[in-house]
């Protein structure tokens, strides 16, 4: 696979340095990323370079992750209008352990083979570095014209963005991401740095720095910055960040945002975020521009990923409760859920809240839905809804008004659901 070819179908170039085709067909190379450790779980945003690194050794490649401990401590100006918090170093390790295990689901770091994954923290080779070893090493030869002249700085520098301005330790930024990218490629011959658009001056830093120091050729290629077809940043909700982690954010949650993207967005997130090739792309994208309403470039999107970051038993969940509120689903399905999943399936539907002791030991059904709680105005309304088959509970159609329900009845021993003609929805919550 041509690593530059297959990026740049898939809109994933935005800059590159000339020279690097050249370069991947003469050898094995190896390339970094950068990653920030300042949260114990990559978010949505992280994984178009990790895809980057994912392709990159598909095509024979190595990567190197690099997690940067010591530049987490620091903050990058690069699109930023404030410097960011400082983290302390254990809080650092517990994080890069932690994103080890995320990326291992896209990269192979165990093959002995000469695309080994590989993992670094910067911290590692920065802590000895003294301030003097510093400024006679890496800061004598890059002038501080240069260094203003990246766009980063003179964004931060400029009177008119309403910006905050940079500090020393932001000015330096790019100084010790050179560095980063020296020490690479003098201990691990590594020829190429990758990352986002707004990272080109730091990156360049860097080569030009391999170029004075070693008198070696290093190269840079960054992807585009993505963002929503209406311009909105890629990623985030309303409730905050997407996560990889399950913890931070649900399966369910994290297959919804990918089956939620519009038509322009899942046409170019299918191409960054998943691995399939140009030919499978190219036909779904035909096929759901004449049936666009079935959302079937939505549906492989959003399972690609899901298994990729998840699990298909995840994504095979995910699906089940999704199609619950259309009307599949059985009690059966209810009950593998976990709680956040089953809330958030049921976000919005009107609950009441009853005491455990209604229920203790048993509750006649039209009592409950027409006296505990307001589901129905009265009792007689109830008995007829029920008699015409229009009541269920937790997906089970209640047969006659006579029925009793009781505490086993209850969804991970609190939740009833109860669902009254085809789309109304009540979520009873037993205290």
């Amino acid at each position: 696979m041509n690593f530059v070819e297959e990026l740049t179908w898939r809109g994933m170039v935005h800059d590159m340095m000339p020279g690097l085709e050249e370069q991947l067909k003469k050898e094995v190379t190896s390339a970094y990323l950068g990653i920030d450790p300042t949260a114990d779980s990559l978010h949505i945003g992280h994984l178009v370079g990790v895809m980057m690194l994912k392709h990159f050794q598909i095509s024979g490649h190595k990567p190197i992750v690099l997690v940067g401990g010591a530049t987490g401590m620091i903050g990058d100006p690069s699109g930023k209008s404030q410097e960011r918090n400082l983290l302390d170093e254990p809080t650092l390790r517990h994080n890069q352990e932690c994103l080890k295990i995320q990326i291992a689901k896209f990269l192979d770091f165990d093959s002995m083979n000469p695309s080994q994954a590989e993992m670094v923290n910067n911290y590692d080779w920065m802590k000895d570095f003294s301030f003097l070893d510093f400024i006679r090493d890496i800061g004598k030869h890059i002038t501080v014209n240069y260094m203003m002249a990246k766009d980063s700085v003179k964004k931060r520098l400029d009177p008119d963005s309403g910006l905050t301005g940079m500090s020393f330790t932001e000015f330096t930024y790019q100084l010790v991401q050179g560095a980063d990218f020296l020490h690479l490629f003098k201990t691990k011959n590594c020829k190429l740095q990758m990352g986002g658009s707004d990272q080109w001056g730091n990156i360049t830093t860097g080569t030009e720095l391999i170029r004075r120091v070693a008198g070696g050729e290093a190269y840079a290629l960054t992807c585009p910055l993505i963002k929503k077809a209406d311009g909105t940043k890629f990623g985030k909700t309303e409730s905050g960040n997407v996560w990889l982690d399950p913890v931070r954010t649900s399966p369910y949650k994290f297959y919804q945002f990918w089956l939620n993207t519009s038509d322009a967005d899942a046409d170019k997130y299918i191409k960054i975020f998943t691995i399939l090739p140009k030919e499978t792309i190219d036909q779904l994208i035909e096929q759901h521009k004449l049936a666009p309403h079935l959302r079937q470039l939505q549906k492989v999107l959003a399972k690609e990923v899901t298994c990729m970051v998840h699990s298909e038993v995840d994504y095979n969940l995910a699906v089940e409760a999704s199609e619950i509120l259309f009307g599949k689903g059985t009690e059966e399905t209810l009950r593998k859920l976990d709680e956040e999943t089953f809330l958030s399936v049921f976000e919005g539907v009107p609950q009441f809240n009853i005491p455990m002791s209604d229920l203790e030991p048993e509750v006649n059904i039209v009592d409950l839905l027409a006296e505990k709680t307001l589901v129905f105005p009265s009792k007689g309304e109830a008995r007829r809804t029920i008699a015409g088959g229009g009541v269920s509970i937790n997906k089970v159609k209640i047969e006659k008004p006579d029925e009793i329900i009781s505490q086993s009845k209850l969804i991970g021993g609190k939740y009833l659901l109860v669902q009254k003609g085809k789309k109304n929805y009540f979520l009873l919550k037993a205290e």
